[in-house]
């Protein structure tokens, strides 16, 4: 595929069946462009050691909405990638060579033991039935890791700092004069039932992530749960 073509989709659910907002969409693609979007994901990739990983593994990346991290991770080397995600209007946005999966997270359109690395950029706070669709994506993700494989994941997290992002954007005049803010009032706003609920259980999250990848590294700060787990033989 060249970078003029439009992606082929493989489809495992029809389009719009479970998702999506066209107006979220929208100010998604105000928030940020295409490339400050893939600025933003290959730097983040480094600080997270994905660039450590060998050329030839398998990666995918959930939830990845218009493509930016795989467009990030072939620019890094890589080239045996693959996204899924809900919002077809969002995956034909891709240009590359990645292999696209219109699918749900919470069944994943894998092997088993097939997948190398596992990667998740935003996508968790969407889920709408917390902790169980956690619950479920990570048991997907466990089981097309191979012994080894690496989860890597960053979401929104309630510090200090994203309370004081979502006051600051929240003030009319300052959505009045600077888009991106505006952007992510509108983001949140669309997506506020759920993102609310993934905010307000952090022991519980927490727990189902341990359940799965029990030895995982974490940290958060500056609004942000960043999280490496590695899947284990003898991890449940």
């Amino acid at each position: 595929m060249t970078q003029a073509d439009n992606p082929v989709i493989i489809r495992h659910v029809d389009s719009g069946a479970t998702c999506c907002d066209p107006d979220w969409e929208s100010a998604y693609r105000r928030f940020e462009t295409a490339d400050e979007e893939v600025r933003k994901f290959s730097s983040r990739l480094r600080s997270l050691g994905v660039d450590k990983l060998p050329k030839d593994a398998r990666i995918v990346e959930l939830f990845c909405g218009r493509g930016g991290g795989l467009v990030a991770l072939q620019q890094l080397g890589f080239q045996d990638l693959a996204g899924v995600d809900l919002s077809d209007t969002l995956l034909s946005q891709y240009r590359g060579p990645a292999e696209l999966h219109l699918a749900d997270c919470r069944s994943l359109p894998f092997d088993d033991e097939s997948i190398d690395a596992v990667i998740i950029q935003g996508g968790l706070h969407h889920l709408p039935t917390l902790p169980d669709d956690l619950d479920s994506v990570l048991g997907e993700v466990r089981r097309v890791l191979r012994s080894a494989g690496t989860l890597y994941v960053v979401e929104p997290w309630l510090t200090p700092f994203l309370s004081f992002v979502h006051t600051v954007v929240a003030m009319r005049a300052v959505r009045k004069i600077w888009g991106r803010a505006d952007a992510l009032a509108e983001m949140i706003d669309r997506e506020r039932e759920t993102y609310e609920r993934w905010l307000g259980m952090p022991r519980e999250l927490l727990e189902v992530f341990d359940k799965h990848f029990p030895s995982a590294n974490h940290s958060t700060r500056w609004g942000k749960l960043c999280l490496l787990g590695i899947k284990s033989i003898t991890s449940r």
